[in-house]
This record gives C-alpha cells, sequence and structure tokens, in this order.
C-alpha cells in the first residue's frame, strides 16, 4: 500500500488559507493537478497512492468525477475567499494512477469543471498520463476534442523480461501505435522511462532509448528505480529474489541516455527531464520547482498555496465522505517559515537547467559553489587534455560557467 502522508498541523475544514498567501500572488502562475487514484493492476516497485478495483473498499470508480468536481469548485471558492487575485489556470495535469481508466467524457466534464472555475491562460499546456494499453485511436481523438494538448505514456522500458519485472502490462509493439494516434489526433507526445531495474543491462537500456528515439518524441522523462518500504520489490529484494539496482550502473545509464538524447537534438532541463524544443518542455512540471502555485484534486494529491502546503486524505472513500459532507478533503498542512522557503528554493532551482543566481546563496554557500566549480574547470581541462570524456556533471558546470561569462 502506499507510503503514509506527513505529519503536520490540522486543516481547517473550510479549507481557507492564510492571508499570507496573497503575498506577490500576481506573480506566481497557478497550475491544476488531478489525481486519479485508480490502476488496473499495482506494480511491484510502486509506492504512488493508487488502488485497484479490490482495494477500493467503498468507492467507485465511477463516482469520482464527480467528486472531484465538487473539490474543484471548493478550490475556487477557497482561492477567492481567501483573498487570491483572479488568474486564469496556466497549466493541468492529471496523473495516477492511470487516469485514462476512466471513460474520456468522465476526463473531459473535469476539465471542463477548471475551465469554468478559473479558465485557461492563452496557450495553456493540459497533460494526462497514460498507459500505452489503455487508450485506443479515439480516446485520443476524444482527448483532443475536450482541450487536451499532451499526452505522456508510461513506457518504462522497450524490453519484454525488463516490463515483466516491473509488472507493466503493455506490449512494447504498442508504443509505435499510440504514439502515431497521438500525433495524428493532434497531441504532443511525452514518453517515460525507468532505469536500473533488477536485471536491466546497459544493452538492455541502450535499446530502450532507441527505442524511444525511433518514435521522435516531443518529450522524455527518465526516472532512476527507487527500491520504497513496503512494495512488493523491496519484499523480492529482501529476500534475495532479484537484485537490488547498482547505483553505479544507474549512474551509467543517466549518462548514456543523456548523451543520446543530446546527440539527436534534446535538451537536457530539469534533472530527469528532455524536450525536443523549449516550448516542449513539460510547464506543469517546472512550475513546481520554480515555487509556483498549485492546487491537487483528488485523493492524497498535494497543493502549494504561496508558502502554505497542504495533502488530502488518501483513501478515495475516506476522499469522497469529505467531498459529500462538504468539508475541505485536506488531511494536514504546513505553513513554510522563511528559512525553510528559502532552503526549497535551492534545492528546487538547482534541479532545473536555468539553475539559482550564485548570489542568492548565502556567503559560505557562495564561496562552497565558487569551489565546486574551480574544481570542475581544472577537472575539465585535465581531461580535454588527455582526451578523457568529460563527466556530465562536469559538462552541465562547465557550460553554466560559459554562460554566466557571456552574460556578465
Amino acid at each position: 500500500m502506499p507510503s503514509a502522508l506527513p505529519l503536520a498541523d490540522p486543516a481547517p475544514a473550510d479549507g481557507l488559507l492564510p492571508l499570507s498567501v496573497t503575498d506577490d500572488a500576481a506573480t506566481r502562475n497557478l497550475g491544476i493537478y488531478v489525481h486519479v487514484p485508480f490502476c488496473r493492476v499495482r506494480c511491484g516497485y510502486c509506492d504512488f497512492n493508487t488502488y485497484t478495483s479490490e482495494e477500493l473498499r467503498g468507492a467507485k470508480r465511477s463516482d469520482y468525477a464527480g467528486q472531484a468536481i465538487e473539490e474543484v469548485a471548493l478550490a475556487s471558492h477557497v482561492l477567492e475567499a481567501s483573498g487570491l487575485p483572479e488568474r486564469a489556470a496556466t497549466t493541468v495535469f492529471f496523473g495516477g494512477g492511470t487516469p485514462t481508466l476512466l471513460p474520456v467524457t468522465d476526463l473531459a466534464e473535469m476539465l471542463a469543471a477548471i475551465v469554468v472555475a478559473w479558465g485557461l491562460a492563452p496557450g495553456a499546456e493540459v497533460t494526462t498520463e497514460a498507459n500505452p494499453d489503455s487508450v485506443d485511436r479515439d480516446y485520443l481523438f476524444a482527448l483532443k476534442a475536450a482541450g487536451f494538448t499532451r499526452v505522456s505514456f508510461g513506457m518504462q522500458s522497450a524490453v519484454p523480461h525488463v516490463l515483466a519485472t516491473l509488472e507493466r502490462t503493455h506490449d512494447p509493439a504498442r508504443i509505435p501505435l499510440v504514439v502515431a494516434w497521438a500525433r495524428e489526433a493532434g497531441l504532443r507526445v511525452s514518453l517515460d522511462l525507468i532505469y536500473g531495474t533488477p536485471g536491466e543491462s546497459l544493452a538492455d537500456w541502450s535499446a530502450s532509448i532507441d527505442a524511444v528515439l525511433a518514435e521522435n518524441p516531443d518529450h522524455v522523462s527518465a526516472y532512476a528505480l527507487i527500491i520504497e518500504d513496503g512494495t512488493k520489490l523491496a519484499r523480492q529484494i529482501r529476500r534475495g529474489e532479484v537484485a537490488e539496482p547498482s547505483d553505479d550502473v544507474q549512474a551509467d545509464m543517466y549518462e548514456l541516455l543523456d548523451a543520446k538524447l543530446a546527440a539527436a537534438g534534446y535538451e537536457w532541463y530539469e534533472v530527469s527531464n528532455w524536450a525536443r524544443t523549449a516550448g516542449d518542455r513539460s510547464r506543469h512540471n517546472l512550475a513546481y520547482w520554480q515555487g509556483h502555485d498549485w492546487w491537487g484534486i483528488g485523493p492524497g494529491a498535494h497543493s502549494h498555496v504561496g508558502g502554505v502546503r497542504w495533502w488530502n486524505v488518501k483513501h478515495p472513500a475516506a476522499y469522497a465522505d469529505r467531498i459529500l459532507a462538504g468539508l475541505s478533503p485536506a488531511a494536514g498542512r504546513e505553513t513554510l517559515d522563511a528559512e525553510t522557503r528559502r532552503v526549497e528554493r535551492v534545492l528546487l532551482l538547482t534541479r532545473i537547467r536555468e539553475g539559482l543566481r550564485i548570489d542568492e546563496l548565502e556567503p559560505a554557500g557562495r564561496v562552497a559553489v565558487a569551489g565546486l566549480i574551480a574544481d570542475e574547470l581544472v577537472n575539465a581541462t585535465a581531461a580535454l587534455r588527455g582526451s578523457v570524456e568529460l563527466t556530465l556533471r562536469g559538462r552541465l558546470l562547465a557550460d553554466a560557467v560559459v554562460r554566466r561569462l557571456l552574460e556578465a
């Protein structure tokens, strides 16, 4: 089952936010995340807040869209009553779980409710995640007609034995089909990968990268497999049934991916994400790293507005009870103090290509970064003289230094 929610302060039943959230609110974008917590099967590595039919216990998948729409109405009221300015949503992201297990009409109705509540900014990005075996051509065309602009397919691997270890249900041969249908419908396409699966060789991983490049997606995400406590895969590793992923092998896989994507014309812009062009970046995910506001709809969904962070009750039945009672589904929240916000800003902005201005760091931090860059430049020079390939970290840091010098 998914991990426990963090400990924090109680959340008010009406969901109202403190006055502090209005500070500089007009400078922040508003994104909406919709969590659809349903999966056909539970993958052995997954620790997300998702539920198969057998795990729902008192909740119905068919009722979910209506409940989410009720939270949209609550969110609209809370943001207005808390004194925040009117802002159209710049991004909407349906994640899960598998949003496309729901009828496409449900996704369309939830998106329509978001449009009624806030409107969409010009050029807004509207994404849904999908498993390759959860959509067909008609479904993808209906998504486009409903206002979706982008689909993110959970490909994970192109190698059957790797998919089997991950307990993914789709056939790799389906990837070209769904990508072609999405493009025909007019949707931008992202392909998601996982690397470091037990038993996955560097050759396996290279084959998956080549399969991605053959589809020429607009965007690629790749995440190192993390073994989460309480998952089936963690138990298998503890019993010695499968090998634990190697950090060194995962590092090799990351560098291979980055090199192949760069050679194919993709731009690295965030630790785990690459895009064909700047316009193909996931603006919704970037908003998380850049500290904008987002409201998370659904069981276990997290939200952040102006330094206040909260999360909903996890189980769909508990969520439904709160919504039907007219109460906020929030289980807890925290108001971040200035130091916490500063530290989080450093951690989050250093994930993305544009990074953080060095002069935003405290003096000790500036000295530490200067020393790190100096070391990397020395290593880079030595490597170039010896015709040795630069480390990925060295290349990125050297590139950042050069760009800063050019901008000075």
